[in-house]
């Protein structure tokens, strides 16, 4: 009798064991799996991140958001500003005038809320200046607002170092950009589809794929790029580097250290480096829902350059490419910084 319990407990645990094996195999291996490394797990932390942005008006600072409601002067002229419609009071007293100093004064106290959610009270001028100073601003991209996830939603993890496999629930954006921005190196996440989110119509949008969350949130931040500026005029200005390279689920930066890129007006190009010097030629084509640049050069030593990227985003000093469907991993990403 005893064997026969011993056995049945073995038989148990094998039964267990390859259950845990068979789920965290799957967790890690699915294509829809995440890991810190994923250009996606960005774009979700930034979706999802305390917005930081949308205040410059008052503080000139995309490190922090100033709390509402606030009391400032500009200009002489106190104003009240209780929500972000308010914003445009504090425009139009800067506007108002081209003869003043147009500086927002803040009525201390004020509270100041970080893109990570954690608020700090600040008593005067001297105590902002210093946060100002200690700022470290992001020479990414801030956050995208244009899009929401619609809570809750479940997101199942496996950590690769202790090989144990559990799911969290998140209940909001802060509770997101927490679990992102902590996500150790060892661990794979994968989002529990379907969920919902809403676009900046107001639109609610089923998603069920990585695929399908990064082409809306993709779409979401070209409809919010309102900066004015052209991509033809942001990379002929200067000379670039690779400063990320993303293929095959694999981070491959490192291949194309050294190496400095430069896009003339007429569309020639040159990527030099590493005692090597590659002319070749660049094309940006458009259409209603895309932009795509071309790179083409000379020889066989830099051909995982040479496609058509579609341009996710970019500023003055940053441009994110993407190829989409390429490799074993799937998509291929290209971020090229200003020297």
């Amino acid at each position: 009798m005893k064997k026969i319990n011993f056995l049945f407990l073995l038989f148990l645990l094998m039964i267990t064991f390859s259950c845990q094996n068979e789920e965290n195999e799957i967790i890690k291996d699915d294509k829809n799996s995440l890991t810190a490394e994923a250009p996606l797990y960005r774009l979700v932390e930034r979706v999802a991140q305390n917005p930081t942005s949308r205040d410059n008006i008052l503080d000139n600072s995309s490190c922090f958001a100033v709390v509402l409601p606030v009391e400032v002067i500009v200009n002489g002229q106190q104003i009240q500003v209780n929500n972000t419609d308010d914003y445009q009071l504090v425009q139009d007293a800067i506007d108002a005038f081209t003869t003043d100093d147009d500086i927002v004064n803040f009525i201390f106290p004020i509270t100041i809320q970080f893109q990570n959610f954690d608020t700090q009270i600040i008593d005067d001028i001297d105590a902002l200046e210093q946060v100002l100073e200690d700022c470290d601003e992001d020479e990414d991209f801030n956050e995208i607002d244009c899009i929401s996830i619609n809570y809750p939603i479940t997101i199942n993890t496996y950590d690769s170092n202790n090989q144990i496999a559990s799911t969290v629930t998140i209940e909001s954006d802060d509770a997101l950009f927490d679990f992102f921005n902590n996500l150790e190196d060892t661990m794979y996440v994968g989002i529990n589809y379907p969920i919902s989110i809403t676009n900046s119509n107001g639109q609610n949008i089923v998603i069920t794929s990585n695929e399908m969350l990064e082409e809306a949130i993709e779409e979401a931040i070209m409809e919010c790029n309102v900066s004015g500026l052209t991509l033809e005029s942001v990379i002929t200005d200067g000379t670039w580097y690779i400063s990320y390279f993303f293929k095959n689920n694999v981070n491959q930066t490192t291949d194309f250290e050294g190496y400095n890129l430069t896009f003339f007006i007429n569309g020639d190009m040159n990527v030099a480096g590493n005692g090597n010097d590659l002319d070749g030629g660049w094309e940006i084509n458009s259409n209603a829902s895309e932009r795509k640049l071309e790179i083409e050069l000379d020889g066989d030593l830099l051909l995982d350059l040479e496609e058509k990227w579609k341009v996710i985003e970019y500023t003055t000093t940053y441009v994110k490419l993407r190829l989409v469907g390429q490799g074993n991993g799937g998509n291929n990403y290209m971020y090229l910084s200003k020297n």
